[in-house]
């Protein structure tokens, strides 16, 4: 950590989150993740890139201890004047739900919306589902993992079709492929935030 302050990454540079609060439970949080998520091999990415590693988060962020150390991480990530938190189904989901109820026991009022990868077959055929906020509203999306930032700028630009504003993309581990993300986000006018890089899962493993 830098300064005992919790370590977060803005479009991949390292940083001192200085307002968030001191966690000392962040190299918990690392080491749960690798021994749950964290795999060497080869694999194809759902981007379609190979790689030698792979992290699926999903054990961590359907567990209890692994979403609640998350959610009160993210959402210290959230502009203060956003009103929802959402996500692209299935990845976002529990993240965004989380994120909602630790907002609300910090009591700040931030709901969360998921994002369909399809519109909805019948009824409304929403795209968007949850408590929708006022057209113009600022709306923060949330990522589990990010390579080339693909799925999260589907997710906004719906929102954004929908007349939200969205600026800023919270995720939980920046992949780094070659700054694809990084580039990508810049092009659809997106700050991208992370909680962890992929490099402190393969240093901390020794490899």
């Amino acid at each position: 950590m830098i300064d005992s302050k919790v370590t977060c990454f803005v479009d991949d540079d390292k940083v001192n989150c200085e307002t968030w609060e001191v966690l000392e439970d962040r190299d918990e949080l690392l080491q749960f993740m690798k021994e749950n998520s964290y795999r060497k091999g080869e694999y194809t990415l759902s981007s379609g890139k190979k790689s030698e590693h792979y992290v699926n988060l999903k054990p961590v962020t359907l567990s209890g201890k692994g979403l609640t150390m998350l959610s009160f991480m993210l959402e210290q990530c959230i502009d203060e004047d956003s009103a929802a938190v959402a996500g692209l189904t299935l990845g976002a989901d529990p993240l965004v739900s989380g994120v909602a109820m630790a907002a609300c026991l910090n009591d700040r009022e931030l709901n969360a919306l998921i994002v369909r990868k399809e519109a909805k077959g019948h009824g409304t055929q929403a795209w968007i589902e949850g408590p929708l906020p006022p057209k113009g509203s600022k709306v923060t999306v949330l990522e589990d993992v990010v390579t080339t930032g693909g799925s999260s700028i589907k997710a906004v630009q719906k929102l954004r079709d929908a007349g939200y504003v969205v600026d800023r993309v919270v995720s939980i581990v920046d992949r780094q492929m070659k700054g694809e993300a990084d580039i990508n986000m810049c092009a659809a006018h997106l700050e991208l935030y992370s909680l962890f890089s992929l490099e402190e899962f393969i240093d901390k493993n020794g490899i």
